[in-house]
């Protein structure tokens, strides 16, 4: 067995992860699913936090773009969005015997822990996973930042931003048959280059704070242990 690179990680999953082949919503075979390969995370003694995003339910900028809504009041809808999917990843993980705590950057305290960074810490060497959502907190920032902002204040070792191709591509490989993958990346080429990645700001607190990424396909299961295995799957972005 390859030695463990990683301790602690924060895993990113978009909304429409969890909506699997539905057009909208949450479906609860992709939830089971993802939770059961957080399980075998936690089963190999690695530390980890989610971070989940909200277009399956509502996404912002959509609001903003075909109906003329405030971008402030679109992304605090998105924010909102993702405690649902928080709170689903919550008890799908508890019903299979993972201890799980939500933690929301907006209070709500009937529903989830608000979110405190020693809290936090202290829950993850408990052994509980945390699922961080409602984004920062304000508006104008996307989830992929809060991956970045975050995945630094726990001390994580690496983000892991679960995508449905396998890894960074020139261009749109469903598109661009010719696309050419790659298997590591500086930061700076992203910016560059502007690879879909994550968005700039999260790819440059990154930079500035040395914390890599992996962009890897999070629908072939297994991945996500082969990866913290040792394995070179995706792409390194460093």
């Amino acid at each position: 067995m390859k030695k463990k690179p990683y301790k602690r990680i924060v895993l990113k999953l978009s909304g429409e992860a969890l909506q699997g082949k539905k057009v909208h919503g949450i479906d609860f075979p992709m939830l089971s699913s993802l939770a059961g390969q957080i399980k075998k995370v936690k089963k190999m003694g690695i530390d980890i936090a989610l971070v989940v995003g909200g277009g399956n339910i509502f996404r912002g900028q959509a609001g903003t773009t075909n109906f003329g809504m405030e971008r402030a009041i679109g992304d605090y809808m998105g924010m909102l969005a993702t405690v649902i999917n928080g709170l689903a990843l919550q008890e799908a993980l508890e019903n299979i015997g993972v201890p799980t705590r939500v933690m929301t950057a907006i209070e709500m305290h009937q529903v989830a822990e608000p979110y405190i960074r020693r809290r936090a810490v202290r829950h993850l060497e408990k052994g509980r996973v945390v699922i961080f959502v409602a984004g920062t907190g304000n508006p104008y920032f996307t989830t992929d930042t809060t991956a970045a902002l975050r995945a630094m204040e726990i001390g994580a070792d690496v983000i892991l931003k679960a995508t449905k191709v396998d890894g960074v591509y020139s261009a749109d490989p469903m598109v661009v048959k010719t696309a050419k993958r790659y298997s590591r990346l500086k930061y700076l080429q992203v910016l560059k280059h502007r690879l879909k990645v994550m968005d700039a700001t999260a790819v440059s607190l990154c930079m500035d704070n040395n914390l890599p990424i992996v962009v890897f396909n999070f629908k072939k299961e297994g991945n996500i242990e082969r990866i913290l295995r040792g394995e070179k799957l995706g792409t390194l972005v460093h």
